[in-house]
């Protein structure tokens, strides 16, 4: 928001209403001058977004008034953090602790998970053993590294905790054994999300759902691994721990089962199997599919409820099946085969909302002349074709295969695109193929219009992050291209670079071997 404008409110506006304020939301370069301009005897719900963990640390520790709000009046408290310093930040985890301990009325706490893109985990578990913390909290809402961290906020000190909804970074082997005995029957709606795949479901999953006797809500999001095992299908569901959930009134789930054949004869189910084992035990319409074909050894299973009310569906496939996706934000597509183009015109009217697409699959594709059909994606702003076949760069980068009117930037607005880090080389192909292209003023639009934005994004920094690919870079363009000769030189010239630079390290690991 302009300086201006907030000048503004805070000088005029809310000293004339600070008496009927009862939920603000601040960012970190107004927080002062908005908490300084009046008393809001009345607030008990507050949201700090787009902050800095050090800057907010700094707020929590050292600011008084903030300090005294949080400690006598909110009940409902929103935590937004850019990006932290690192993952698993000491930083964050300290504030989370801070935050229990200042806030002696808290209900509700959202802590980074405001927004789809930065659900950064917190490594907690330490944290709530040192600090003594209310027990008035009802929801929590988190992202967390480990189930570790889940368990101790169970079996913690939040006996008033009825809410939780936990994104878990991963399940492994743990020493600690789940006493499937020990209920928590002040839980009553639960959200359990792990996007990474986990070997652990019968011996730990299972366990700690058996505890949880008066759920009445539960939303489920898994990706099980089995070794020589069936899919988990909803016998399965209902045997392991569903037919202790008396309370229960609502279940929505997606579980993706992928088995591994270890030379040992399981008999799989077929898809049939799976949608009659849904029968008669007070299920709500489920779709699945099941993919044996994948590999010798692997075979899949894919089951979720209907209508889909996750934001997120990751894998799908050219073997993917109808539904009703409406609430989808980011979609992540992988798979051994080349995506072809119809699948992307049926996610297209399948995925009607998505705005961050994920795509992870170096096989160039095979149906290429079908795609004279103009594809539109029109919410969509978020693009990873890092782990892509230069085919999908082609398809989505250029105008005639695709229109995501969210996507291009436009000069006369500040609204940006965002790619991420795409290798050089799926620039040099998309330059490459304008040669195909007859048009002259064809080419220089496309030109212009894709040029425009990605120099715009590679201009800024790259971020450091310890999980990038070893070999993937950015391409900074520094210097001014003035034509599309500029740009096919540039890159070229870029290569020759690179490939001086491969050969001086080959040379130096030949000589040093020799030595």
């Amino acid at each position: 928001m302009d300086t201006q404008v907030i000048s503004t409110i805070c000088s005029n506006i809310l000293p004339q209403i600070h008496l009927q304020v009862h939920k603000l939301t601040v960012e970190e370069h107004s927080m002062k001058q908005m908490l300084y301009a009046a008393n809001y005897p009345q607030l008990y719900s507050l949201s700090l977004v787009n902050f800095h963990e050090i800057t907010l640390h700094r707020y929590l520790t050292d600011d008084l008034i903030l300090r005294d709000l949080l400690t006598k009046q909110i009940t409902h408290l929103n935590i937004d953090i850019i990006k932290p310093v690192e993952l698993c930040s000491e930083i964050v985890s300290n504030m989370f602790a801070l935050i229990l301990s200042l806030c002696k009325k808290l209900i509700a706490l959202n802590f980074c998970d405001m927004f789809p893109t930065r659900q950064f985990q917190s490594l907690i578990f330490h944290v709530i053993l040192e600090i003594f913390i209310s027990s008035t909290l009802m929801k929590l809402k988190i992202n967390v590294v480990s189930l570790i961290d889940c368990l101790y906020i169970l079996d913690g000190p939040f006996v008033c905790l009825s809410t939780l909804i936990i994104n878990i970074g991963q399940i492994f082997h743990i020493c600690l054994r789940i006493d499937p005995t020990k209920k928590l029957p002040q839980l009553k709606c639960l959200s359990f999300t792990v996007q990474s795949t986990t070997f652990e479901y019968d011996e730990l999953i299972v366990p700690l759902f058996c505890r949880m006797i008066n759920l009445e809500e539960l939303k489920l999001y898994l990706l099980v691994g089995r070794l020589n095992s069936t899919y988990i299908d909803g016998i399965q569901l209902y045997d392991q721990f569903l037919i202790y959930m008396t309370q229960l009134k609502k279940f929505t789930f997606n579980i993706k089962s992928e088995v591994y054949d270890m030379n040992v004869e399981v008999e799989l189910q077929s898809n049939e199997d799976i949608q009659r084992s849904f029968i008669g035990r007070g299920y709500q319409k489920v779709a699945s599919y099941v993919n044996t074909n994948v590999c010798s050894r692997y075979s899949e299973c894919h089951i979720y409820s209907l209508p889909y009310d996750f934001e997120f569906y990751v894998y799908p496939q050219n073997s993917f099946q109808r539904g009703m996706f409406h609430k989808v934000r980011k979609l992540k597509m992988s798979d051994g085969i080349p995506f072809e183009h119809k699948l992307f015109k049926f996610i297209a009217q399948e995925f009607p909302f998505f705005k961050f697409l994920y795509i992870c699959n170096d096989n160039r594709q095979d149906d290429k002349q079908d795609s004279s059909t103009l594809i539109t994606f029109p919410y969509l702003t978020f693009l990873d074709l890092e782990k892509a076949h230069v085919d999908y760069a082609e398809l989505f980068l250029l105008e005639k295969n695709m229109h995501l009117p969210c996507l291009v930037v436009k000069t006369k607005t500040e609204r940006s695109t965002v790619i991420s880090v795409l290798q050089w080389t799926l620039l040099r192909h998309v330059t490459q193929s304008l040669d195909q292209i007859n048009d002259e003023d064809t080419k220089k639009n496309i030109l212009w219009k894709e040029m425009y934005w990605l120099n715009q994004y590679w201009a800024q920094p790259v971020p450091k992050s310890s999980i990038a690919p070893k070999y993937s870079q950015r391409l900074f363009i520094t210097k001014s291209l003035n034509t599309r000769r500029d740009l096919y030189e540039y890159l070229w010239d870029e290569e020759a670079r690179r490939e001086r630079l491969r050969f001086r390290m080959k040379k130096r690991k030949e000589k040093f071997a020799a030595t």
